[in-house]
């Protein structure tokens, strides 16, 4: 008998009851918390807000850039963040900087109940992540009903994607890339549930969902398609320095996701390349400043950026921004619907050089021997961004969402009518 129970007791010794406990521990702290939000959540309804739009509390760059759109277009904003990371830390609220954000289970709960109750009397719009706010981080249950807390505030929410918060894998029918997230992630599977959860949640009870790249994959629903949300600062006309004509082609590629990126395909392609005699340089960044990304940029010929997901993201739209050619893999059906919404004035508008896994290394070829075609997609590519990605154009989008939501901005001749 004792053989035959032994493997059970090992298994609780081994970290299942220590889990147990720590779950049920979780669960009863937040249920003795839960009135008191509740009530935080209520009195904060009738609370004067100081602040238009917040952006947080993950430390994401974009919500830095997300901020100087929405004061274009004359509301006010500001950032908060719960934690920071290598990117950037130029956030105006950092709460990792409160005595509570210590290595406490109870402490880091507190902190998330504070910040939750904070927001819901500082702002009358919310911008998250379908991470969710501060509930969401670490609660057992609360994270199901933040977004209902936050309607009780009078707080609306623009919930926006930006890549793990909404990649349900059983929902994508690109199967290179559920293989590619079960090698870089295979921890993101014991998440699948939570995140199938958590979209589908936010999208039924935020105030306003947006869409875009290939995260439209997994949401049933969307108010606003967007190419994608990602805005940047242009830099200045002086900063651009075009691709060589002659000389190494230089290639520059941020690997911080290794199959997702495609990364090792890359590697290959440049070795046969080199092994044929062809002079072809290859640039690896990873977990850099964001300044220290953007020197490099301009320093290359062109920036290869995904060969797997089939859409881009920061990093092309970076190296557009600064005239640099970009080589992506652009899946056909997204592009498909972004034209059929009107949002792309033709298959040929996005100035990305196309190559996937399987057509790299002639495509690489091709721009080494005829580098006209890296001049013509780096000219193109500061007017796409301008058009799209730009500051000044995510802020004429927010404007109309916000307008929506909680009417024009204060001074202006509709607000004062």
């Amino acid at each position: 008998m004792f053989v035959t129970w032994a493997p059970y007791f090992d298994c609780i010794a081994g970290g299942e009851l220590i889990r147990y406990f720590y779950y049920s521990f979780r669960f009863i702290f937040e249920l003795l918390a839960l009135p008191f939000i509740f009530a935080s959540a209520l009195s904060s309804r009738r609370a004067q807000k100081r602040v238009d739009v917040g952006l947080g509390p993950f430390p994401l760059i974009n919500n830095v850039y997300h901020k100087r759109a929405l004061e274009l277009a004359g509301y006010s904003a500001e950032t908060f963040v719960s934690q920071v990371w290598h990117i950037t830390s130029n956030f105006d609220v950092r709460f990792d900087l409160h005595r509570l954000s210590q290595n406490l289970l109870c402490r880091k709960l507190l902190l998330n109940f504070y910040i939750f109750c904070w927001s819901a009397r500082r702002y009358r719009t919310l911008i998250i992540y379908f991470d969710g706010g501060p509930l969401g981080q670490g609660t057992a249950f609360l994270w199901r009903l933040e977004p209902y807390l936050y309607r009780l505030a009078g707080v609306k929410t623009i919930v926006l994607p930006y890549g793990s918060d909404v990649q349900v894998m059983s929902r994508s029918p690109n199967l290179q890339f559920k293989h590619a997230m079960s090698m870089d992630y295979p921890q993101h599977r014991t998440r699948h549930a939570h995140i199938q959860a958590m979209v589908d949640v936010w999208s039924s009870i935020g105030s306003h969902i947006v869409g875009g790249c290939e995260w439209v994959d997994y949401m049933h629903h969307w108010d606003t398609l967007m190419i994608a949300h990602f805005s940047i600062p242009l830099p200045e006309q002086g900063e651009r320095k075009p691709p060589g004509r002659v000389g190494p082609l230089k290639l520059l590629h941020a690997p911080n996701h290794r199959e997702i990126k495609g990364t090792r395909h890359i590697i290959r392609a440049v070795e046969e390349l080199r092994a044929e005699g062809i002079d072809v340089e290859l640039v690896m960044v990873e977990r850099v400043p964001n300044e220290e990304v953007r020197r490099l940029i301009l320093e290359a010929d062109v920036i290869v950026d995904q060969l797997v997901i089939g859409w881009y993201a920061m990093f092309a739209i970076e190296a557009m921004a600064s005239g640099k050619p970009v080589i992506c893999h652009l899946r056909r059906d997204l592009e498909e619907l972004y034209v059929a919404a009107g949002l792309l004035d033709g298959f040929d508008e996005i100035p990305i050089i196309r190559a996937d896994a399987f057509s790299l290394k002639e495509v690489i070829r091709t721009l080494h021997t005829d580098r006209d075609i890296l001049v013509s997609a780096a000219e193109r590519g500061r007017g796409y961004i301008e058009r799209h990605h730009s500051v000044e154009a995510i802020s004429l989008a927010f404007s109309k969402i916000l307008a929506k939501l909680i009417g024009p901005p204060e001074g202006t001749v509709e607000n004062r009518a």
